[in-house]
């Protein structure tokens, strides 16, 4: 069962990477202005939104990777990427670490313990496979919200759930 579990973390890192790859292009036909345009959402436009996802993946990257960074990758702040050129750069990037973290992932370390730095609550040890569990989960939950918004411009939002089926394999890109 195990072994399962870690060839489902790999597809769903590649996943990760085709979805946000597949909504950060749309978003790239919008100007800056309407990239930022305030829009109903957790964080109020699409720019917020993505740059989110970013910065939420490159801090829990570093708490799988064992870095020691925690906090401090939002520093100076929370990065707010203007350009959807920018972010999908970055995001990719990103997005390529977690492949390869999950690639080298062994079922024995789905259990292990890594160190997450939660400010004034302290460093929480969480399991590596509920870590993993947690980010796919806040990427597909914020990437739906910016689908919705981007949804509210000219540019039409792409599909992103035709990945896992033998019927959509021509579409992965990862």
């Amino acid at each position: 069962m195990t072994d399962r579990l870690v060839a489902h973390f790999r597809a769903m890192a590649r996943n990760n990477a085709w979805a946000n790859d597949r909504l950060i292009a749309a978003c790239e036909a919008l100007d800056a202005a309407a990239f930022a345009a305030p829009r109903t959402g957790f964080f109020p436009s699409l720019r917020l939104t993505l740059s989110h996802l970013y910065a939420v993946d490159v801090y829990y990257l570093d708490a799988l990777e064992e870095t020691g960074r925690g906090l401090a990758v939002f520093q100076p702040s929370d990065p707010d990427f203007a350009r959807p050129r920018d972010l999908r750069i970055a995001q990719a990037a990103s997005d390529l670490r977690l492949v390869a973290f999950c690639d080298r992932l062994a079922p024995t370390r789905l259990d292990a313990r890594v160190d997450v730095d939660r400010g004034e609550a302290g460093i929480v040890p969480e399991r590596t496979d509920a870590l993993l569990a947690h980010l796919f989960q806040h990427q597909i939950h914020h990437r739906g919200q910016a689908h919705a918004m981007l949804a509210g411009t000219p540019v039409p939002p792409p599909q992103l759930d035709e990945f896992f089926l033998d019927f959509d394999r021509h579409r992965r890109r990862f």
